[in-house]
């Protein structure tokens, strides 16, 4: 019996730490698969198929957890579906046709920091020096980054749609814990991602691109839709199942060096100075908001 236990105990010792990389990772390379794709489809239509497909892959977890949806619950999730899901990704998605994927990375660690704020804005919950601090230092750092250049191009839409999409999560994380608590979290993420892709569809619909769109695009837009959103959220809810959702956003940290990595091995984007320094005052802004 303590044999067990002890494999258990090494089993989860590397297993989080795995899984948390593996996460960071996939959640790094939406981006480069946004940088890819999104001139080709264009973001709603891009959007969609990420969606659509996203929710496709967690719906098993939505039919499981269906009587806990009474209509009430279904006009919140609606709600929280465009504001948690389709209005950030389309930023995302926008941003990506216009700047270097790293820029996207960058900006969406301001989640963590726009949580905090929203909390306070909405809720008046405490929001204390430390993370006063943080926040402000995470918008200097996005100062920094929207005065960057890249081939004598200014980044800041792209930076400002980072941005906005970063204060979208976080608002939609508050809306999340304080109306749809008690519902597993892997069907809230099927639900809303099924109400943003219905949000979304009459803009992609639209929208669609009447050219034929490359292989390569193609390929960026499932992997988009099925890894670094339907795989990813379930990966994430393990996470969060097993050492708590403070633990799991750490995953933050991660997304904005894979994001950054991605980019310089497929896409030969390189790391700014000026992109440097913004990454290290969003997360140095993230790292001292969330330290206990």
């Amino acid at each position: 019996m303590s044999g067990t236990a002890e494999q258990s105990t090494i089993g989860s010792g590397w297993l989080t730490p795995f899984e948390l990389t593996l996460l960071g990772a996939i959640w790094g390379a939406s981006f480069l698969f946004m940088r890819i794709a999104a001139g080709d489809f264009g973001p709603f239509a891009l959007v969609e198929v990420r969606l659509s497909l996203g929710a496709l892959v967690l719906l098993p977890f939505l039919w499981r957890s269906r009587s806990s949806f009474a209509p009430h619950v279904i006009w919140r999730l609606a709600g929280i579906g465009i504001i948690n899901s389709a209005i950030p990704f389309v930023l995302f998605a926008w941003g990506a046709e216009r700047a270097p994927a790293g820029i996207g990375a960058i900006t969406n660690a301001m989640t963590v920091l726009f949580t905090a704020l929203m909390a306070f804005v909405l809720y008046r919950a405490p929001i204390g020096r430390r993370r006063t601090i943080g926040l402000l230092t995470g918008f200097l750092g996005v100062i920094v980054l929207a005065a960057d250049k890249t081939s004598g191009v200014g980044v800041w839409p792209a930076a400002l749609a980072g941005t906005l999409a970063a204060l979208f999560y976080g608002v939609g994380v508050n809306l999340i814990r304080r109306y749809l608590a008690g519902i597993p979290a892997s069907a809230v993420a099927a639900a809303t991602l099924l109400s943003a892709s219905l949000f979304v569809a009459p803009f992609a619909l639209l929208n669609w691109p009447r050219h034929p769109i490359p292989l390569h695009s193609l390929v960026s837009a499932l992997a988009l839709g099925v890894v670094c959103t339907g795989v990813a959220f379930v990966l994430y809810y393990r996470l969060i199942n097993r050492i708590g959702g403070p633990r799991a956003s750490t995953v933050t940290y991660l997304i904005p060096l894979f994001g950054v990595l991605w980019a310089w091995i497929v896409l030969g984007e390189h790391l700014t100075m000026r992109m440097a320094m913004a990454a290290i005052f969003i997360l140095g802004g993230v790292a001292v908001s969330q330290r206990s």
